[in-house]
C-alpha cells in the first residue's frame, strides 16, 4: 500500500522532501476534487493526507465518501476542526472513544 498526499503547494512540500512519491498539488477546489477522484480510484493507495481546510472545501458527497472510506484511510491534518476529526477517526478505528 502506498502513500499519497493532496494539497496545495506549502502543504505537500514537506511530504516531497519526505520521498511521499504519489503528490498531488492542488490551486483550486476543482483541482482538489479531481485529484480525491483520481485517488480513491487508485486501489494501491492505502492513506491519503489531506488538509482538514481543503476537505471542508470538497462537495458534500466527496466529503461523506472519504469520511466512510476504508481504503484509502484518509488522515486529515491542520486546520480548525482537526481535533474533533482524528477524535471522530480514531472511534470509528478502533470503536471506543479513547477521550473519554
Amino acid at each position: 500500500m502506498e502513500l499519497a498526499v493532496i494539497g496545495k503547494s506549502d502543504f505537500v512540500t514537506g511530504f516531497r522532501l519526505a520521498g511521499i512519491r504519489n503528490i498531488y498539488e492542488t490551486a483550486d477546489v476543482t483541482s482538489t476534487e479531481s485529484a480525491v477522484k483520481s485517488v480513491l480510484d487508485n486501489k494501491s493507495i492505502g492513506i491519503l493526507v489531506m488538509h482538514n481546510d481543503d476537505i471542508g472545501n470538497l462537495p458534500e458527497i466527496l466529503r461523506k465518501n472519504l469520511n466512510e472510506s476504508v481504503q484509502p484511510t484518509v488522515v486529515a491534518l491542520g486546520g480548525s476542526g482537526a481535533g474533533s476529526s482524528l477524535r471522530d477517526k480514531i472511534k470509528q478505528a478502533v470503536g471506543v472513544d479513547l477521550w473519554k
